[in-house]
C-alpha cells in the first residue's frame, strides 16, 4: 500500500526500521513532528506487514474522518474500500479494508466486546502524548489484551512530542519498547507578539471576555493584511468560533470557515479541503496535531483552550476555559509551517508566555472519573490496579465516581459491575445519561427518552440557551438543518442502544404517580394534566414536553433537581445542597422547580450558573429524585431552643415541614446536649453557690492532682451526659435547663471518698481568730482568697493552709471600713515589717480599733471600741 503513495514525506525513511521493531518486539513508540505524515503513512507501511486488518485510534471524530479521507486520497481511492473509518453514529468500511481508523472510544469499546479484536493484525495509538481519558484507556486495555490473549498483535503508540520514555515502558511490560524518531525539516515560523491593546477578563468556567474575541478578530484582519496563504484561528470552542466568525463577517474574498467536531462532516471536509481562494479556518483544539489545513500561512492564537473539571465536592463537572500550555502553543505555531514559512500571531505577550503550564494536564488529572470508572469496572480491574496506565487516577475522584456507579446500580459494592452496568456500558454514552435512557424510556418511550438524552450529550445542540424543552422543539422543527441531522443520527444510536425486550413498556418506579398521592405531595398543574384520564391511554403518551424533558435530565443528575428559593425568583437551591441562579433575562426564571442538567460554578461565585434545564413541578422532582428522598422525625436545637418536627426532604429541599407533638425523651435529650455544646455552660442558671463549689471543685483540681474532676467549660460539656443525665433526661426546652440544681448536678463528679473529703479539703468557710467564718474565695484555683479585716487576725503567727496543708491561704487584710491595706501569704514577715508602716497610717483614721504594738499576742475583734461620753 505504501508504494501507492506518491509523496516523499518526513518520515519515510524511518519507515523500514518502524516495521523491522514491530517484527522484533511487537510494540514500538513512533516520535514525530506534525506534518511529518506519521499519521497517513505509517499505518500504510504497517499494513504491508501484516495480513490482517491495521487499526489506527484517533482521540477525535474529526481527526479519524480526515486521516482516513487522507490517506484514500494518497492512494486514490474513496473512502470505505482499503482505507476506512468509524466514528459514533457512522461508519464507512468493506470486506477489503485494510486500514480502518477509528475513535479512541469506539476502539475501547470494541476491546471489551472482544479484547482479542478477531481479524486485526495491528493496533496504532495515536497522538498518545495529548492524554484523553479514552486514549489512556485504549492503551492500557491494548497492552493488557497483548499481554494475555493476543502475543501477535503488534502495538504503536504515535506522538508528536518527545516525551516518550513513559509510553515506551507501558508498551515494553518492563522492557521498553523500541522508540523510532523522524525528524523533519519544518519550515520556518515566525512569531509576532500580539497582546490586547488592554486587559481583559481571565477566562471563568466556559466563558470568554468579549473584547478578547474584538482583539482576536482583530488581529486576523492584520494578519491578512500582513501575510500571504490560508490563516488558521485557534478558539476554545464552538461558541466562541462563531463569535468571531460574526465580527469577520464582510472579508472580501475571503471564505470565514469554522472546524470543531461538533460540525456535520461536509462541513469538516470543506475546512480541510484546498480551495482557490482565500480562507480564514477558525478551529479548536482539534486542528492541533493530527489534522493538517491545507494552505495555512499563518496561525493566530487566541491563547485559550477548553478542558474538563469536575467540582468533586458540589457533583458539577464543566469544561472550564484556560490558558494554553507553551507545548499546545508550540503544537499550534507548527500549523503555519508545514508547508512553507509562515508567522504565528499570539494574542499574549512574551511575558505571559514565559508564565504558562509548560505542559498541559492529562484528563485523568481533572475529569470527571464516572465512565472511566466503569470502563475499568467493566474490564475487571475496579481501581485499575496492574493496567499500563500512564498515570492513576486520582483517589478522591475515583472513589467518587464509584460511589456514583453504585448508586446507579451499575457496580456493587465491591465495584465490580453488575447485569446493569454492563446495560449501561452498552449504550455508549456517561453512566449518568445512559441510567436515564433506560430508566426514561419506559416512562416516556424509547424514541422520546433518546432524543432529549442525545441533546444531553452535547448539550450544544439545538442552539444556546438555558431551555432544555425549547431546544428540544428547535432541533424537532429542524430549525438548523445540520444540526438536526446530526441529532437526528445520534437519536438512532441511542434508540439502538435500548434493550429489544420492554424498552417501550412502562415500568415500575420507586415514586410513581400512586405513590405520590399516598404521600399527599402537592402536585402542578402538568402533574394534574398527567394523572387525568388515566384510562385513556399509556401514560408516557400524554406527559408533556418540560416533564419529559425535566423527568430525564432530572433521572440523569437528581442532585442537581432544584426548588426556587422564593416563589417568583431566579435563585434556586439544588438538591445536592449546592445554591444555583438563572441567568438574568432566563425564560426559566419563575418556575418552581427545575431539572438542572449543566450548571457551573466559577471560582468564589456565590451560586452554580444553571446553563440548561427544564421547568418541572414537584411530582417529576419526587420521581426522578426517589432514591434522594429521606422522610425522617427531627429533633434538633435550632433558634435557641428544641425544635421537633416531622421533615420530608429531596436531598437538601426541603418539601414537608410539621410539628412533632411527642417526640422521643432521648432524642429531645440529644438537642438539648448539642444546644448545650453550642451555646455553652451559661445556658444554665449558675447560683452562687453552684459556681463556688466549681471554684472549689477547680481548686481540688489543682491542688490534688488530675483524680479530681476537670470542671472547665470544655470538660464539663463533654461530659454533660454523666452530671446533667437526669436532668436532661426530663427537659423538654430550654426553660427547663434554666431550673436544674447545677450544684447538686456537680457534685456527681464525685466519687464518695472526694464528696466526704471535699469539706475538708476545700472549706466553703474558714474561722479567723475573732470567732467568725470567713468564707474562701476560690476564684483562682492557685491562690484561694481569705478577705478579712485586720483586726480579727490578732493572734495568728501564720496563714492558715488548706488541701491536706498543702495549700496557703491568700490573705487579703482590710481596714476597719472594710478596704484592702495589705495581701500577703506570710503573715509572719507582715508583722514584722509591714504591720508597723499600717499601723502608723490608719491608726489616727480609725482610733476607735485597736492597733497594739505586738499583733500576735493582742486579742482579737470584730468590733471598735466604744465611744467615750
Amino acid at each position: 500500500m505504501l508504494a501507492d503513495v506518491p509523496l516523499d514525506l518526513p518520515v519515510r525513511p524511518v519507515l523500514p526500521a518502524l516495521v523491522g521493531a514491530l517484527r522484533e518486539r511487537g510494540a514500538a513508540v513512533l516520535v514525530a513532528p506534525p506534518g511529518t505524515g506519521k499519521t497517513t503513512t505509517a499505518p500504510l507501511a504497517v499494513a504491508d506487514a501484516v495480513t490482517g486488518r491495521v487499526v489506527i485510534a484517533q482521540p477525535r471524530r474529526v481527526a479519524a474522518r480526515a486521516a482516513a479521507h487522507r490517506m484514500a486520497a494518497l492512494l486514490g481511492e474513496r473512502v470505505g474500500d482499503r482505507i476506512g473509518y468509524a466514528v459514533r453514529g457512522e461508519r464507512r468500511a468493506g470486506p477489503r479494508t485494510r486500514v480502518e481508523v477509528v475513535t479512541t472510544g469506539l476502539l475501547v469499546r470494541r476491546l471489551h466486546h472482544d479484547p482479542e479484536l478477531p481479524g486485526v493484525d495491528a493496533v496504532l495509538l495515536d497522538e498518545c502524548h495529548e492524554r484523553h481519558l479514552d486514549a489512556d484507556l485504549a492503551l492500557a486495555f491494548s497492552v493488557e489484551a497483548r499481554a494475555t490473549l493476543r502475543p501477535d498483535l503488534w502495538l504503536l503508540a504515535m506522538s508528536a512530542t518527545p516525551q516518550t520514555d513513559r509510553f515506551a515502558a507501558l508498551l515494553g511490560a518492563g522492557d521498553p519498547a523500541p522508540v523510532v524518531r523522524a525528524e523533519a525539516a519544518l519550515h520556518p515560523v515566525e512569531r509576532v507578539w500580539a497582546p490586547p491593546p488592554r486587559p481583559v477578563t481571565p477566562p471563568g468556567a466556559g466563558r470568554v471576555d468579549p473584547a478578547l474575541l474584538d482583539h482576536v478578530a482583530a488581529t486576523v484582519r492584520r494578519a491578512l493584511r500582513e501575510r500571504d496563504g490560508d490563516v488558521l484561528v485557534f478558539l476554545p470552542g464552538a461558541g466562541e468560533i462563531a463569535a468571531v466568525a460574526g465580527r469577520l463577517a464582510g472579508l472580501r474574498d475571503t471564505a470565514v470557515l469554522p472546524l470543531h467536531g461538533r460540525l456535520p462532516g461536509p462541513a469538516q471536509d470543506a475546512a480541510l479541503t484546498p480551495a482557490a481562494g482565500r480562507r480564514v479556518v477558525l478551529a479548536t483544539a482539534v486542528a492541533e496535531s493530527s489534522l493538517t489545513v491545507p494552505g495555512v500561512r499563518v496561525v493566530v492564537d487566541g491563547g485559550l483552550s477548553r478542558v474538563p473539571r469536575t467540582d468533586l465536592a458540589r457533583g458539577l463537572g464543566s469544561l472550564v476555559t484556560v490558558p494554553v500550555s507553551r507545548a499546545g502553543a508550540t503544537q499550534r505555531a507548527g500549523r503555519a509551517g508545514r508547508e512553507a514559512p509562515g508567522a504565528v500571531y499570539r494574542c499574549w505577550s512574551a511575558a505571559t508566555h514565559a508564565r504558562l503550564a509548560p505542559q498541559p494536564e492529562p484528563e485523568i488529572a481533572t475529569a470527571d472519573l464516572t465512565g472511566f470508572a466503569l470502563e475499568l469496572a467493566a474490564w475487571g480491574t475496579p481501581d485499575g490496579t496492574g493496567l499500563a496506565l500512564p498515570d492513576p487516577p486520582p483517589p478522591a475522584a475515583l472513589t467518587v465516581a464509584r460511589e456514583t456507579l453504585t448508586t446507579l446500580g451499575a457496580v456493587d459494592h465491591d465495584g465490580r459491575i453488575t447485569a446493569r452496568g454492563r446495560a449501561v456500558a452498552a449504550a455508549g454514552t456517561h453512566p449518568r445519561l445512559a441510567r436515564a435512557l433506560l430508566d426514561g424510556a419506559p416512562r416516556v418511550g424509547a424514541e422520546r427518552a433518546a432524543q432529549v438524552v442525545a441533546i444531553l450529550g452535547e448539550d450544544t445542540l439545538g442552539g444556546t440557551g438555558d431551555d432544555l424543552p425549547a431546544r428540544w422543539r428547535r432541533l424537532r422543527d429542524g430549525a438548523d438543518p445540520a444540526a438536526t441531522a446530526r441529532w437526528r443520527t445520534e437519536v438512532r444510536r441511542l434508540r439502538a442502544a435500548l434493550p429489544a425486550d420492554g424498552a417501550d413498556e412502562p415500568s415500575g418506579s420507586p415514586v410513581g404517580p400512586a405513590d405520590r398521592r399516598q404521600t399527599g405531595a402537592p402536585a402542578g398543574r402538568a402533574a394534574q394534566r398527567r394523572d387525568a384520564g388515566r384510562s385513556s391511554g399509556d401514560e408516557r403518551d400524554r406527559l408533556p414536553d418540560d416533564l419529559a424533558a425535566g423527568l430525564l435530565a432530572g433521572l440523569a443528575y437528581p442532585e442537581r433537581l432544584a426548588r426556587a428559593r422564593r416563589p417568583g425568583g431566579s435563585a434556586y437551591l439544588m438538591a445536592g445542597g449546592t445554591a444555583a441562579g438563572l441567568a438574568p433575562g432566563s425564560g426559566l426564571a419563575g418556575a418552581a422547580w427545575l431539572a438542572v442538567a449543566v450548571a457551573d460554578r466559577s471560582p468564589g461565585a456565590p451560586a452554580a450558573r444553571v446553563r440548561l434545564a427544564a421547568p418541572i413541578d414537584e411530582a417529576t422532582a419526587r420521581e426522578a429524585g426517589a432514591a434522594l428522598l429521606r422522610a425522617e422525625r427531627e429533633v434538633a436545637w435550632s433558634g435557641g431552643d428544641v425544635v421537633a418536627r416531622e421533615v420530608e426532604r429531596l436531598g437538601a429541599v426541603e418539601l414537608v415541614d410539621r410539628p412533632l407533638t411527642a417526640p422521643e425523651p432521648e432524642l429531645v435529650a440529644a438537642a438539648l446536649l448539642d444546644g448545650l455544646r453550642q451555646e455553652g455552660p451559661g445556658l444554665l442558671r449558675w447560683t452562687p453557690e453552684a459556681t463556688a463549689l466549681r471554684h472549689r471543685l477547680a481548686f481540688c483540681r489543682q491542688a490534688l492532682g488530675d483524680d479530681w474532676p476537670d470542671v472547665s467549660d470544655v470538660a464539663l460539656l463533654a461530659d454533660a451526659p454523666v452530671w446533667l443525665g437526669p436532668e436532661l433526661a426530663r427537659a423538654r426546652r430550654r426553660a427547663d435547663l434554666g431550673r436544674v440544681d447545677v450544684a447538686a448536678a456537680l457534685r456527681r463528679l464525685l466519687d464518695w471518698r472526694q464528696a466526704a473529703r471535699l469539706d475538708e479539703l476545700a472549706p466553703e468557710r474558714l474561722e479567723v481568730p475573732s470567732g467568725s467564718r470567713i468564707r474562701v474565695d476560690y476564684a483562682d484555683p492557685a491562690a484561694p482568697v481569705l478577705a478579712v479585716k485586720l483586726q480579727e487576725t490578732f493572734g495568728w503567727r501564720d496563714v492558715p493552709r488548706i488541701a491536706d496543708g498543702r495549700m496557703p491561704v491568700l490573705l487579703h487584710l482590710l481596714s476597719p471600713a472594710g478596704r484592702p491595706v495589705a495581701v500577703t501569704a506570710d503573715l509572719a514577715s507582715f508583722w514584722r515589717t509591714g504591720y508597723p508602716q499600717v499601723r502608723a497610717e490608719l491608726r489616727g483614721r480609725y482610733p476607735r480599733h485597736p492597733w497594739p504594738e505586738d499583733p500576735t499576742t493582742a486579742e482579737p475583734t470584730r468590733r471598735a471600741s466604744p465611744r467615750r461620753r
